[in-house]
């Protein structure tokens, strides 16, 4: 007679025992969540709940309130979305692009007129037959060689090439019907489970529309991001010209060295982009001071030493004030919800002091600058004075930079704004977008661990917390800006796996981290590495990897 097999739900607390290849989706509709489940954290490691449980296992379920339980909706929509387009416009295929609007962008490729409202309509009408009919999303662990040779026949060159290059013996592959496509990430069980969502006319394509996170019976209300969209398509756009669009053309470009030229065009690209807004900024004599904003590991720092670098080679003297030095003593620092210090908030500035110190700048007076004790709290001055004449220019960087309140007193004519992020839009294959996010998230890994001797773990602990400033701080305000200059690298995910696969390892496996520490390293798995050698010292990327021209306080 067979053993039973305990399980620990941590959704309840309780302790069970289950029959030995019980699934995960049996074991979940035991458990009473406020969302229905839509997969689950087993061993710290996400599965789906067609999972069977043959050890003993620690089981939390996943709903849309959290980031994985989203990240398989979207999966599955995205499956959906594809199938729905093969049956409305045979021949033509969707391509995910980006996050943007609070949804995500697609175009139809090979498509030999305009994508209409009256085609878009249809798609998303079939699709609402595809989640009524709830059929279900079967996984299957195929050979490699056998899914060459399907996503061949079927004209899919871009999974294709990934699967040349990962060097795996097996591939996972999702079925639904007679339709199979590739996911690097769990699925929802059925179509059925995939309720809420939206197909809109947007530019020349589509914007898929998704739950918000707060709630999951809510569409997410559209924010018009017309300077993002226009960044990200201009990167698609040079992605194309490279032959790079996806992951599979990196790796082969890897292996026949064509790297290494890709890698200096670039970065003369980004140079480039640079020199343009510094000559921007020079044409315009009305602007005094250029406010430079971001979210976490966008390479501001960087960023703006190089555009200081191009102004002086224009005969202007930019001169650089931090945003640090304006925070007010610590006992009036806002508090949080918590009851803990706020430092996040644009109200932990003196904003008062700042306006009044630039507007005395921008008249031709000298200020005495502040400074401010991070270990004692409290502002202080030095004896540093500064006057800038009509050649002077003022750089600031921060994230509330582009905070309409932090600059409400100075004449809005002499503001240049610029917003700076790591906008991929490299993708896996047209299905498999790689997330700005986990983009950031990997450079800052690398970065803290270089610079702050934080372990992966901590840094992956204190993501959640930085994500919530940006929606709050950052992220609102990114449409304000003049210019947006986009610091990601299309190659820069292969230099970072070397670097960060050795600190994700070393997040142990007991702890709720251990999750998108091995997510990240299953994505990491399929990407070739490519050396630092070729990697200029006053790239970007230097800002995390070290080995950087300019100097970082």
């Amino acid at each position: 007679m067979h053993k039973l097999v305990p399980v620990t739900v941590l959704n309840t607390g309780k302790k069970i025992k289950v029959e030995p290849g019980t699934s995960l989706e049996s074991i979940a509709k035991k458990v009473k969540g406020k969302n229905l489940h839509l997969g689950a954290i087993v061993n710290n490691r996400v599965k789906d709940l067609s999972y069977e449980v043959f050890k003993p296992k620690i089981v939390r379920f996943i709903d849309y309130s959290q980031a994985e339980g989203q990240r398989m909706y979207m999966r599955s929509l995205v499956f959906i979305l594809s199938s729905a387009v093969n049956s409305v416009l045979p021949g033509t295929r969707v391509r995910v692009e980006f996050s943007v609007s609070k949804g995500y962008y697609c175009e139809i490729e090979q498509l030999d007129r305009e994508l209409t409202i009256d085609d878009v309509f249809a798609i998303g009408d079939v699709m609402r037959e595809i989640v009524k009919k709830d059929i279900p999303f079967v996984r299957e662990d195929i050979s490699t060689d056998d899914a060459i040779n399907h996503f061949t026949k079927e004209r899919l060159d871009e999974k294709v090439k990934v699967f040349r290059t990962a060097g795996s013996l097996f591939t996972p592959i999702y079925c639904m019907d007679d339709t199979v496509d590739f996911f690097y990430g769990e699925l929802v069980p059925s179509t059925g489970f995939v309720k809420i969502f939206d197909l809109v006319k947007y530019y020349d394509g589509m914007l898929l529309r998704v739950p918000s996170p707060e709630n999951s019976e809510e569409m997410t209300g559209i924010i018009l991001q017309d300077k993002m969209h226009d960044v990200f398509l201009e990167n698609k756009e040079w992605l194309k010209i490279l032959g790079i669009p996806g992951i599979g053309s990196l790796n082969e470009a890897v292996d026949d060295e064509s790297i290494i030229e890709l890698i200096k065009i670039a970065e003369a690209l980004h140079e480039k982009k640079v020199a343009q807004l510094a000559d921007k900024i020079s044409t315009n004599k009305n602007i005094s001071l250029v406010l430079i904003s971001g979210p976490s590991s966008s390479g501001k720092t960087t960023f703006a030493k190089r555009l200081a670098i191009q102004l002086k080679v224009l005969g202007m003297k930019p001169v650089n004030i931090s945003l640090d030095n304006y925070f007010v003593n610590r006992e009036d620092t806002p508090l949080d919800d918590n009851g803990e210090y706020d430092f996040e908030t644009i109200d932990a500035l003196d904003i008062e002091t700042f306006n009044d110190n630039l507007i005395k700048l921008m008249n031709g007076k000298e200020v005495p600058l502040p400074k401010f004790s991070f270990e004692s709290g409290e502002r202080y001055y030095d004896g540093e004075r500064l006057m800038i004449d009509d050649n002077c220019v003022i750089l600031v960087e921060g994230i509330h930079a582009l905070n309409p309140k932090l600059t409400h007193q100075l004449d809005q004519d002499k503001l240049f704004k610029i917003y700076v992020s790591a906008l991929t839009s490299l993708s896996m294959d047209g299905h498999n977008r790689i997330s700005t996010t986990d983009n950031r998230l990997i450079r800052r890994i690398v970065r803290d661990a270089k610079y702050r001797a934080y372990s992966a773990l901590d840094t992956i602990k204190r993501w959640p917390s930085v994500r919530r400033g940006e929606e709050k701080y950052i992220f609102p305000y990114q449409e304000e800006a003049d210019i947006m200059f986009n610091s990601s690298l299309f190659y820069e995910i292969g230099v970072l796996r070397s670097f960060v696969e050795p600190l994700l390892r070393r997040v142990p496996e007991n702890v709720p981290e251990y999750a998108d520490a091995y997510r990240l390293l299953q994505f990491l798995s399929y990407i070739r590495e490519i050396d630092t050698n070729n990697i200029p010292s006053t790239s970007i990327l230097r800002e995390f990897l070290g080995g950087s021209n300019f100097a970082y306080d």
